[in-house]
């Protein structure tokens, strides 16, 4: 059986021997919208719970926008430019308007990105900066959250009259579903920040995985700091398959995202016959495969439909590596899933970008993992090492190697970007 999966800019097919036993989950959703404009009009003249755009910005001088970085595929070239357009009509210049890429702790985004995140107009028009969660100093203390997050976020956003921020929404591997407050912290946050809500305190919790928003410690923490930082109005669309846009939230930052979250879950969950025996997933291409920190993604998304014991290969084209310098070195020293665990267990002290292998070592300890990353040198992966391959064929192999006969392999060809359950648990 021979299914294209999205791996890199061009996909790659992967090829399952017969008689093994296949299904291929796909990502549903709603169809694309017949008129884009008009239902972005729409949403930014009658949001949810909030005033329209227009009224919100009126006498305010500046604002500050926060759109997702490279790693994401958000359509800020369709959802920026009707959104501007109000914010002037509403008295605010240009030259009063800061457009901040959401790193989080990602890398800056280059000049050539920012003609692909904004499109070269509005890049070259606007004032656009990238966040950096590194200097402490261009942020703005705002004291700690209930739970005592200490809460720091890039002064640029806080000085502004008015705060927005711009994205989509799709199910995420500790929030629930991403979007909304997640363009504020961690997107804007300071490392001190982000450290504490990506910590194992954060990252062991059952209910902080894909889907789930109800009673998620993490997704009720950043809404707390997006208040904080008084997260005035979120732009959020859904997206298809194909990365055209099925819906369009905009408003009360935490009514809008309800809005957009429930739509999602009533429109795209796929479902599986039953817990697979093996798993082929990917990191949904470019640019979430990118590097092997965002690989991860794929691994977890996956994890729901996968026996106890179940074997899992994930494909990411890592053309970038394996992603920050401080996670590279922790995988290249990876001594194994439950000895890492054990090794941070205490969260006295956090690395950046420690939550990301985190999250691989919890779904290694009940599986059997495997890799298929030709972007990265074997040496460079610790213990993960011996499961790593650089043929696409000899993993295949490796994966499947003595399965039952009536073994069930589910292939998830774009990986977290789908949303899958098995069917007997959404009875």
């Amino acid at each position: 059986m021979k299914t294209r999966f999205a791996f890199g800019k061009s996909g790659i097919d992967v090829s399952v021997p017969h008689p093994i036993g296949c299904h291929v989950a796909h990502t549903r959703s709603a169809p694309a919208l017949a008129d884009v404009a008009a239902a972005l009009n729409a949403a930014l003249d009658h949001p949810i719970g909030s005033l329209p755009l227009t009224e919100l910005a009126a006498g305010k001088r500046t604002a500050a926008i926060s759109v997702c970085d490279i790693t994401r595929p958000a359509p800020n070239r369709i959802t920026l430019p009707p959104l501007l357009a109000r914010l002037h009509a509403a008295g605010i210049p240009v030259e009063g308007i800061t457009i901040l890429i959401a790193t989080g702790l990602h890398r800056a985004a280059t000049p050539e990105e920012l003609d692909i995140i904004l499109g070269p107009g509005i890049a070259a028009q606007y004032h656009v900066v990238s966040h950096d969660a590194r200097d402490l100093a261009a942020h703005r203390p705002l004291g700690a959250t209930r739970r005592g997050t200490p809460v720091y976020i890039d002064e640029r956003f806080m000085a502004a009259d008015l705060h927005i921020t711009l994205g989509f929404v799709e199910q995420h591997l500790m929030l629930g579903f991403s979007g909304g407050r997640k363009l504020i912290a961690p997107g804007l946050a300071a490392q001190e920040t982000i450290k504490v809500i990506h910590s194992p305190r954060f990252m062991r919790e059952p209910l902080a995985t894909e889907g789930s928003i109800e009673h998620n410690p993490l997704h009720a923490e950043l809404v707390e700091i997006a208040s904080m930082a008084r997260h005035d109005f979120m732009l959020d669309v859904t997206l298809t398959r194909e990365r055209g846009i099925s819906g369009v939230f905009a408003g009360h930052p935490v009514k809008a995202h309800a809005a957009a979250v429930s739509f999602l879950e009533t429109t795209s969950l796929a479902p599986v016959p039953a817990l697979a025996d093996a798993v082929i997933t990917s990191a949904a291409g470019y640019p979430l495969d990118l590097t092997f920190y965002q690989t991860v993604k794929g691994l977890t998304a996956a994890q729901h439909i996968l026996k106890p014991g179940g074997r899992m290969l994930v494909l990411g084209e890592c053309a970038e590596g394996m992603g920050s310098p401080e996670f590279a070195r922790m995988v290249a020293s990876y001594p194994g899933h439950a000895a890492f665990l054990e090794q941070i267990r205490d969260g006295s002290r956090v690395e950046v970008d420690q939550w990301q292998l985190e999250r691989l070592a919890l779904v290694g300890v009940k599986h059997e993992l495997y890799f298929y990353t030709p972007g990265i040198p074997t040496a460079q992966f610790g213990a993960l090492a011996p499961r790593t391959f650089a043929h696409l064929d000899q993993a295949i192999a490796a994966l499947l190697e003595g399965l039952p006969a009536d073994a069930l392999v589910v292939l998830i060809p774009e990986g977290p970007y789908t949303y899958a359950r098995p069917e007997p648990a959404l009875a």
